[in-house]
């Protein structure tokens, strides 16, 4: 449906997906960023500080690998995978227009990009980087907030997948 000086109802709906699109993948981003920095100018040479007893601590790690610190000496591949990852969501993204998953898709891009930015520019060297990591569970790998979006990402990916929710509203 269009009315004369207004633009389709698909492109007002689709740019309303990639507002918040470009909202949420921001905000994940420097939030992932302005943690990370806060992790390694105080956590980084002192004992974990205990949120919740031994079940949440804060304390500074890095990781050169993937979750569970696997592939350690793939750094480069990892990047890589990365990189395209990142260029398949922005390729991607333009034909969505459901807002949930424009969530989805914002979340994986947010995090991906935060972890992205450790292995380009922290130490060890350039596209050699170490992920910092400052969340700790008992049982569980440390992790930050780029981990989380990638998993929350997955999990809400999943869900709309088995309930095959399209990424386009309906016409």
């Amino acid at each position: 449906m269009q009315t004369e000086g207004r633009a389709p109802l698909k492109s007002s709906r689709a740019n309303g997906a990639r507002r918040l699109f470009i909202a949420i993948t921001t905000s994940i981003f420097a939030l992932d960023l302005a943690t990370k920095n806060w992790a390694e100018a105080e956590l980084k040479f002192r004992e974990p500080i205990k949120v919740l007893g031994d079940f949440l601590q804060l304390s500074y790690s890095t990781n050169s690998g993937a979750a569970f610190s696997l592939f350690t000496d793939a750094t480069l591949f990892l990047s890589s995978l990365k990189l395209a990852v990142v260029g398949f969501i922005i390729f991607y993204i333009r034909k969505v227009t459901r807002p949930i998953w424009a969530v989805s898709f914002s979340l994986l891009l947010g995090g991906v990009l935060g972890n992205l930015y450790d292995r380009i520019l922290r130490p060890p060297g350039l596209w050699r980087g170490e992920v910092i990591d400052w969340i700790e569970l008992p049982n569980w790998p440390t992790f930050n907030i780029a981990d989380s979006a990638i998993v929350t990402a997955g999990i809400l990916m999943t869900i709309l997948a088995m309930r095959n929710v399209p990424t386009e509203l309906p016409k």
